[in-house]
């Protein structure tokens, strides 16, 4: 090997797939060519949220030459259990929500296939269906855990005693709706037979996971299914795990003997593949009258499906943030007639800070105390504090009135608000090979997904550092469940993990003297790191104007300063950070599951109804990042990045609304009718 003087890891290196995504060149799920034979899947769904489906008829005047099969519960192949219940399709007469996967037809054009599929008739039992989360209702119940593996409930102290003695109080009450992750590439699988094999490519944010998953329904040896995930068009948690497509597509195949493709359209993904379930949040802080809390008292309630128990963990970042003597949380579902809640970026913490965030600044309000200087006075970390100090500093804070309704431009009343982030940082077992080639370059393989995070090009610029070699003389192959094992593209533990492995495969090739290939599992290490209590920490910073007039909501300028580690590309890193603020401002702002009680389903279920932020709705955006070494986490020093951006930039927006107007918005989002009435 010859030895580069320069580092390739914290260099902007531009990501290396970039030009074959903007000439065309990079394939998707639903983009390869697998044969002139290739067959198309159109999902009907259930038009109702409870009941059961007794019987599917074709239309006679559906052209038998096109459509290859039909397939619902009554003649679909049987699948073997597996742990999701969701990927039971057509395997059951029940039905559970509305938009639920009931039929599939199978035709040999996309056109037929839809056309098919809206024509079958669809014999229903309906029932009444209960889709409506309230915090009165009587059967709340409290879940054993809460994602991934938290305990639902703890408790320090003697909250109770201690909310009812302190000097100051707020007992507020917060509440997101239902939110959906609806990535640019909707969820998409082309799915073959060779034999006895069964190859996908799948949209999707874990290959192994997706190929074990397959492989337990299918009742097929792990080896025999490949799953190819080259390239993926954005999943914010909703790809995490193997969703209905990738099933259904694998069914039709096995049927037809033909390769079969089925692109989920944009309303199903509304749906079929998860959302953010909605909050209530009951909040109580006490204080002293300088500022120190005395009591923490932290409720959420969230909803589930009746197929599936999915507990947000919307409280637990509560439980560490800031100190104070008694410190309760607790978690609180309901079963209901609607889809399965599912990841949706910084799940749980998202949705939580809001709550908690917006709490502490009515706090401060209530001790005429800054709002950063009562966050200051109670942060668990250091590097809280940092990133509150240095970005009051960089925003330009201190000049600021505490008073609302202070600055006005015309008609524009103008406020700042601030909020604290915070984010796991954690490592998960993976696995990599390296080897030398014969040109003289390198090939380093994980079967990790990118999901248009730039994973390819930090991973490369990790190789080439570990090797000591330059960066354009590493290939670093993902996407495929045949390459060695990495975790899931989630929790902002990517890049930790398959770095890990991939910075050990490479150091263990460069020091093994002559071999031609290494092969490092870091699982051992993983299990040894005690990863409690390391996080990444942020502050966010939100200056707004609101139109007297209109009501209307603009962001003028959005901030974020953080600490996560060591940053190994910068170019990267900020794009990463500011799509999260970019989706916190959604949060805040803009997006809103409308859910119509009578039927059971979001009504606003296309991004022409369901409004995300747009290059207009952003004015100014800026991320930077404190030196923090992340000492102790991985080889590499990095935190996760993924996630943070979102986290707490709702709640300074929201803070920001109510220093501009006076006007305190408690659920969420923040719209022009919620504040007119009040200017």
């Amino acid at each position: 090997m010859t030895a580069t003087s320069e580092r390739a890891v914290g260099q902007p290196l531009r990501r290396i797939e970039g030009p074959d995504k903007v000439t065309g060149a990079a394939r998707y799920a639903a983009e390869y060519q697998v044969g002139d034979d290739l067959a198309y899947g159109w999902v009907a769904q259930s038009p109702v949220a409870g009941g059961t489906l007794t019987g599917v008829t074709v239309d006679p005047l559906v052209e038998a030459d096109d459509v290859l099969a039909v397939l619902w519960h009554g003649n679909a192949p049987r699948l073997a259990e597996g742990d999701d219940p969701e990927l039971a399709v057509l395997q059951s007469d029940r039905i559970s929500y509305r938009g639920q996967a009931l039929a599939l037809v199978v035709a040999r054009t996309l056109e037929a296939a839809r056309a098919a599929a809206a024509s079958l008739q669809l014999s229903i039992d309906p029932s009444p269906a209960d889709t409506v989360l309230s915090f009165a209702r009587d059967d709340l119940y409290t879940p054993e855990k809460v994602n991934p593996d938290f305990p639902s409930e703890t408790s320090t102290g003697d909250v109770s005693a201690a909310f009812d003695a302190a000097p100051v109080r707020v007992d507020v009450t917060y509440s997101t709706p239902a939110l959906h992750n609806s990535p640019m590439e909707p969820h998409a699988t082309t799915a073959l037979w060779e034999g006895d094999e069964l190859v996908l490519y799948d949209s999707n944010q874990h290959p192994p996971g997706v190929a074990a998953t397959l492989a337990t329904l299918f009742e097929l040896p792990p080896e025999r299914v490949h799953v190819i995930t080259e390239h993926v068009g954005g999943g914010f948690g909703s790809k995490g795990t193997a969703r209905p497509n990738a099933v259904l597509a694998a069914m039709a195949a096995r049927v037809t003997g033909r390769p079969v493709r089925l692109a989920l359209p944009r309303q199903a993904l509304f749906s079929m593949v998860g959302h953010r379930t909605p909050t209530i949040q009951q909040l109580r802080l006490g204080a002293t009258p300088d500022g120190k809390l005395t009591a923490i008292d932290h409720l959420a309630v969230a909803h589930t499906s009746r197929l599936f128990e999915f507990a947000e963990q919307t409280a637990v970042t509560t439980r560490h943030l800031y100190e104070a003597p008694a410190v309760r949380t607790g978690h609180r579902l309901a079963r209901l007639d609607m889809p399965t809640p599912r990841w949706m970026r910084a799940p749980g913490e998202a949705p939580g800070m809001v709550g908690l965030e917006c709490a502490m600044d009515e706090l401060a309000i209530a001790l005429s105390l800054d709002p950063i200087e009562l966050r200051v006075r109670n942060a668990s970390s250091s590097l809280l504090t940092d990133c509150l100090r240095h970005g009051a500093d960089r925003f330009g804070w201190h000049d600021r009135d505490p008073r609302p309704r202070q600055r006005r431009d015309g008609d524009w009343w103008i406020g700042t608000g601030v909020a604290s982030a915070t984010y796991p940082a954690m490592v998960q077992p993976s696995t990599a090979r390296a080897r030398r080639l014969s040109t003289g370059d390198y090939e380093v393989s994980i079967a990790a997904a990118d999901l248009g995070t730039g994973a390819r090009t930090v991973l490369t610029q990790i190789a080439a550092d570990a090797l000591d070699v330059p960066h354009d003389r590493v290939r670093v192959r993902i996407g495929d469940s045949t390459l060695p094992f990495a975790s899931v593209a989630g929790g902002s533990s990517g890049t930790a993990s398959w770095g890990w492995a991939v910075t050990g495969a490479c150091r263990a090739l460069r020091d093994s003297g002559g071999s031609d290939e290494a092969t490092f599992d870091s699982s051992d290490l993983v299990e040894q790191l005690n990863q409690e209590g390391k996080h990444a920490y942020g502050a966010h910073f939100a200056e707004v104007r609101v139109d007297a007039v209109t009501g209307e909501v603009r962001v003028t300028r959005l901030y974020g300063l953080y600490a996560a580690g060591r940053i190994l590309n910068p170019r990267t890193a900020r794009s990463q950070f500011i799509g999260g603020m970019t989706m916190g401002m959604g949060m805040a702002l803009h997006e809103e599951g409308v859910l119509d009680p009578n039927v059971g389903t979001w009504v606003n279920h296309d991004l022409a109804e369901y409004h995300v932020p747009t290059h207009a709705d952003i004015e100014s955006i800026t991320a930077e990042w404190l030196d923090d070494a992340g000492e102790g986490q991985n080889p590499m020093g990095s935190k996760g990045i993924g996630e943070i951006g979102i986290v707490g930039s709702p709640a300074a927006i929201v803070n920001a609304v109510w220093h501009a107007t006076g006007v305190r918005v408690r659920d969420l989002p923040v719209r022009l009718d919620k504040l007119l009435p009040h200017l």
